[in-house]
């Protein structure tokens, strides 16, 4: 309850007046999928905001206590649908940890390979969907395009379009297609080619900047605060990449380059992605050059035919294309985990919206929600 003067002058009242609290969501247009808003509003200007969750909670995390170390990764990979090659590494990682399993060389860098081209397909999904969100009709054609060039040499190696299934514990599935590390590097050299033309499309569009420079900004103190991480940290200075600070995988081989930025608004937001993209492609093809020089070999590990991790615990992170994702598992020695802890980048992330939307106005919630890069299936697991 608020009060305010109405009327000027000697005979000015004060007139008690309440504030209007606003659902958005679960189903909006803005919201990335079934998220839920709970806004106070004064006027047009937000005054408290509280993310509410799980309408998409599917219990993942105990569907993986009664599945063996096999069948969870197709639990494991559909969380982010748009990085679940990703989403599939964490796992592997953790259980090839507690083995003290080493994957094939081969394998290491065709994962690697693998991760990255996941990451251009996550990031051109935003770059595009971004703009289209505040009235930008035309990037997303252009996005999806390049999509469709980078969808396609990975729906060729796992038959997959969206949950790709390929990794094992041990490594791959199986070797790469003849021919296929070609196709590869045409798709990232044609991709690159165009990214420009997505740039200058939106990054020198008047309304677009109009709408994100100096909106949704995020302090270096709220991201520690939080534990917010990814691209949405990067862009409010946060100097921090696993893939060059706690490198895994084949990273430690390969020059990675940290794109920060220091504004923390919904731009630098959208620059720190835009420039992700490029550093993603070039890595790829680092991968390519280095896969194309390896010998012939083996892509996996043997295992057998019931697979039991030693009984014990351990926590693996991978520098996720939405942030930070790390996986806690512990064994009690069966072929099926005791637990299965999974920290999501977007869960983290979308809490941190408490603290930066008072004080903006409603329009300019649309811009900040979809600056934070979430997938609301990553959220609630």
């Amino acid at each position: 309850m608020t009060e305010r003067v109405v009327g000027i002058g000697v005979g000015a009242k004060e007139l008690a007046t309440e504030d209007m609290i606003l659902n958005i969501g679960p189903q909006h247009p803005s919201t990335h999928g079934v998220l839920r808003l709970r806004l106070t509003l004064d006027g047009e200007r937000i005054s408290t905001a509280e993310p509410i969750i799980g309408y998409m909670h599917r219990g993942a995390e105990k569907l993986f206590e009664v599945r063996d170390y096999r069948q969870i990764l197709v639990l494991a990979n559909r969380h982010d649908w748009l990085s679940a090659f990703a989403n599939e590494l964490g796992v592997v990682i953790a259980v090839e940890r507690m083995l003290g399993m080493e994957p094939p060389v081969r394998a290491v860098w065709a994962r690697t390979l693998l991760a990255e081209l996941n990451r251009v397909l996550n990031h051109l999904m935003f770059l595009g969907s971004y703009p289209l969100e505040l009235g930008a009709i035309t990037p997303v054609f252009y996005a999806f395009s390049e999509r469709e060039r980078i969808q396609a040499v990975m729906e060729e190696i796992s038959g997959g379009r969206m949950h790709y299934m390929f990794n094992r514990v041990g490594g791959l599935k199986e070797d790469l297609p003849l021919g296929w590390l070609d196709r590869v590097a045409e798709a990232t050299a044609e991709t690159r080619r165009r990214v420009p033309d997505i740039e200058n499309l939106i990054l020198n569009n008047e309304i677009f900047n109009a709408r994100t420079r100096g909106v949704g900004v995020l302090s270096h103190e709220q991201i520690m605060q939080y534990g917010v991480s990814g691209p949405v940290a990067r862009a409010s200075g946060v100097d921090f990449d696993l893939r060059r600070d706690d490198p895994y995988l084949a990273y430690p081989e390969l020059p990675i380059k940290v794109v920060t930025r220091s504004a923390g608004d919904c731009h630098a937001r959208f620059e720190v992605l835009l420039e992700q993209l490029k550093v993603s492609l070039d890595l790829a093809d680092a991968c390519v050059d280095r896969l194309r020089s390896l010998p012939l070999g083996p892509i996996n590990q043997r295992l057998p035919k019931v697979l039991k991790v030693p009984e014990g615990h351990t926590y693996a992170w991978t520098e996720n294309p939405l942030g930070i994702n790390g996986y806690y598992l512990v064994s009690k020695g069966d072929k099926t985990p005791w637990r299965l802890k999974l920290r999501s980048a977007s869960y983290s992330n979308i809490q941190v919206l408490r603290e930066m939307l008072p004080g903006h106005l409603v329009a300019d919630m649309v811009a900040i929600l979809g600056s934070m890069f979430f997938v609301v299936g990553d959220i609630d697991k």
